[in-house]
């Protein structure tokens, strides 16, 4: 990626990663943040035995105890507790940039009055790639929002909102799980930006989220020509890990993306 160079990076990444040992993809991203200049921290619940060199890692237990409740009930992603680690993990520390483990770096992470997020479609800002101030009022709503599971999101409206009202008056609520995928994320990142305001920091698509996640297999294509989504303004590449993990496993051969493909290039890159 051309453009002007940016400042050194003096904030650090820092990532959650729950359960098993790392795949190449999150091996490859967190080591993309070292080689930008970041320091990289990795926190886990109980450990991790294959994490590149260079990588701090932490244990997790130091931001918030882990919920193992708290998972999205048809797919079993560990979302929800993520959204909540992410929010409670910025509140604590100074000069942290949230990024997820396949999130890629292209260019240093340098946030502008303390927020650093973007766009990641017309309708939504996406938490992938996240840093708020830690006075933010955005991020004390996320707080108060992410603190009870069993809360109906004020942003829920229509049918939805009377369901969840129905079932937490018959004395079964249904916990963040059970909600629509993102309430804790996305959805209840845009909400709040806008509502406070601080939605003027977000930058557009292209800058983390150049590659959008309908167009997720393009990353995998021998050939395809990114430049026209990839761009100067680009700062990191989402990879949209557990959809990608899975696409790699059953559509490339050997389990190992094509050397003529975005990620194929990125795999045999220099650091």
């Amino acid at each position: 990626v051309n453009g002007d160079p940016m400042p050194a990076p003096d904030h650090q990444i820092a990532a959650l990663w729950i359960g098993g040992p790392l795949s190449f993809l999150e091996q490859l991203c967190l080591v993309s943040y070292v080689a930008a200049g970041h320091h990289v921290k990795l926190y886990t619940y109980d450990g991790v035995t294959n994490v590149p060199p260079g990588i701090e890692v932490a244990d997790a237990g130091e931001i918030m105890p882990i919920q193992k409740d708290v998972v999205h009930e048809t797919s079993g992603s560990p979302a929800p507790q993520s959204d909540s680690f992410r929010y409670n993990m910025l509140a604590k520390l100074d000069r942290t940039i949230w990024a997820d483990t396949d999130a890629y770096c292209l260019r240093p992470h340098v946030p502008r009055e303390g927020h650093f997020h973007a766009w990641g479609d017309r309708k939504d800002i996406y938490s992938g790639v996240l840093a708020l101030p830690r006075d933010s009022e955005t991020l004390g709503r996320l707080i108060e929002l992410t603190a009870d599971p069993y809360r109906i999101p004020p942003f829920l409206q229509g049918d939805k909102r009377a369901e969840l009202e129905e079932a937490a008056a018959g004395g079964t609520p249904m916990h963040a799980g059970q909600m629509p995928w993102g309430v804790w994320g996305p959805m209840a990142l845009t909400h709040y930006l806008k509502e406070t305001g601080e939605v003027r920091f977000s930058m557009p698509p292209v800058t983390l989220y150049p590659v959008a996640y309908k167009d997720r297999r393009l990353l995998l294509r021998p050939g395809w020509e990114a430049s026209a989504q990839i761009t100067a303004e680009s700062l990191s590449i989402h990879f949209y890990g557990r959809r990608m993990r899975r696409r790699i496993v059953t559509h490339e051969p050997g389990g190992i993306p094509r050397p003529k493909s975005v990620l194929g290039k990125l795999l045999r890159r220099p650091f």
